[in-house]
Formats: C-alpha cells, structure tokens, sequence
C-alpha cells in the first residue's frame, strides 16, 4: 500500500498459513471455545441457582466467569471464521471494536483478580468480621470500579492505537487486532503513543498486583501462625484456585504488554496470544470447580434436580 493511501481494512495473516493445519486449529479452537462457553455459562447459572452460592467470593466469580467469556468471544468467533472462509480481512472500525472490547474485558478481570485476593484476605485474616467487610455494597462497588476502569482503559488503548496514521501497510501480523501488531503499521512516530500504552498498562498491572501481593503477604503470615492442621489446610483451599488463575493471568500479561512494540517479536506474541485469549478463559471454570466443593456439591444438586422429572 502506498504512502497517503487511506486504510480502510486490514488483513490479519492469522495463526499459519499452512493449508493442512487449517482443519485441525478450527476442530482444536472450537473445542476450546465450547468448553469455555458451557463452562463460563455453567458456573454462572449455578452460582445464581444455588442459594449457597450467594457470598462474596460467587460473586466476583460469576462476573470472572462473565468476563472470560466476553473477552474470549472478542477474538474466537473471528478466528473461526477466518478458518472457514479463508478471508482474514476485517474492516477498519471492526478492528478498532475488537481492540476495544478485548482490552476493555481483558482490563476488567485485572482488577476483578485483584477485588477477589481482598476478599480472600478478609476471609483468611478477618473471618470474624468477614461478614461487616465485605458487604453486599462493597462488592458491588468493586465491582462497577473494576468495569468502570477497564472501559477506560480500553478506550485508552484503542483511542491511542488508532490516532495514529496507517499509511505504509495494512497487513496486521496477527490473528486479531491486537495493540502491539496494529500499532507496528503506523507509519508516524509512535514513541509517545507507545509511552503512553506502557504507562496505562503497566499501572493498570502493576496496581492490581500491589494489591494481590500484599493481600497475599498478609494471608500468608496469618497462615504461618495457625496451630491448628485444619485451619492451615482451609487456608490454603481458599486461597489456591485464586492464586492460580492470578499466576497465569498476569504472567501472561507481563510477558506480553509492559514492554514496547518495537521488542515484540510477532510469532512469539501470536502463541502467546492464543493461551490467554482462548486458553485461561477455558481453564478458569475449571480451576475454580475441580477444587471446590460448593461448586461440586451445587452441580451435583442441579444434575438430581433435573433427573426428577424424567423418573
């Protein structure tokens, strides 16, 4: 494309262009994809089924869930068709929507992680004023911050990305219209915009982690001065599936983001890419359910339910 030419599309090259792994990525990523929407939707119905469910750690996961499956179905769907179709060109605003709802959702469980180690914190650290904590209206003002900032951070990504002119090329080395990849078309001076994306990302990470860490300082020492085994073990269990899912999320995240574009090398991204856009919103459900027992013990109880009516 030449210089001064107004772009009005991208082509996303996607995952490979080899013909014959093109039937075996679409089995393996609609597979994934199914999983991560039956188990997203899954845990979100029996937390809103099941009474026992109703505390405030449910609640942060059922919006998890909700989000995993938002940020995940930004991108999946049109990878898909991708592979059916063969046609990898997306529109200019499309792109530009893409990028906003994924960093928007991808924002949102960044500081949805970080609501759920306070709640586990009041949990290990002050289980007798548990209950006067974490009050129905603080978790749902955690909650609404936790959305109310990933809309603007995802409207900092995107506004930022696409103020920038395009003009050398419109081919995004990428499955998806991600930052770095997009922002690498730009045929001005990126310097600042990419300043700018760091920063956002960085205090974004780098806040809900010093929560999460220090969180986690805390339950660890209350750990450490428990003498009783069954209170060591319940400890752990709580806090074990959230540490997790953390360690994934923001590992991922750090690898991926707080560095500039120039530095990323587009292959190495593009695998990266696909374990947190299509992996950890599928392993999510399972790592919170295989490990607790209320949300076993409420599956169990909706499966004897909905045998009644056909004995």
């Amino acid at each position: 494309m030449e210089n001064g030419t107004e772009i009005t599309q991208f082509i996303l090259l996607g995952l490979t262009n080899a013909p014959e792994l093109q039937l075996t990525l679409f089995i393996m990523f609609t597979l994934i994809y199914v999983i991560n929407v039956l188990g997203n939707l899954g845990m979100i119905m029996l937390i809103l089924l099941d009474a026992r469910l109703h505390t405030p750690m449910y609640f942060f996961l059922s919006n998890l869930s909700l989000v995993d499956l938002c940020y995940s179905s930004a991108v999946t769907p049109t990878v898909l068709a991708g592979f059916l179709s063969g046609d990898n060109v997306i529109s200019y605003n499309a792109c530009a929507a893409q990028m906003f709802f994924f960093a928007v959702f991808a924002s949102v469980e960044n500081f949805l992680l970080a609501s759920m180690a306070y709640d586990r914190y009041s949990a290990v650290c002050k289980p007798l004023h548990y209950t006067t904590t974490m009050t129905t209206g603080l978790c749902v003002y955690l909650a609404i911050g936790s959305y109310v900032s990933g809309f603007l951070s995802g409207s900092i990504h995107t506004g930022v990305t696409f103020c920038l002119s395009f003009c050398m090329s419109n081919v995004v080395h990428h499955f998806f219209c991600d930052v770095p990849a997009v922002m690498a078309l730009s045929c001005t001076d990126r310097h600042v915009s990419e300043m700018v994306l760091v920063f956002a990302a960085g205090f974004n990470t780098f806040f809900a982690l010093l929560v999460i860490l220090i969180s986690y300082l805390f339950i660890f020492i209350t750990v450490l001065k428990m003498h009783s085994a069954e209170g060591y073990r319940k400890a752990l269990s709580t806090c074990a599936s959230h540490f997790i899912a953390v360690s994934i999320f923001y590992g991922t995240c750090i690898f991926m983001y707080i560095q500039p574009s120039s530095s990323h090398s587009m292959d190495t991204d593009k695998k990266a890419s696909v374990f947190y856009t299509m992996v950890i919103p599928m392993i999510n459900p399972l790592v919170y359910s295989l490990r607790n027992k209320d949300v076993k013990s409420a599956f169990e109880m909706v499966v004897e339910k909905a045998k009644l009516p056909l004995g």
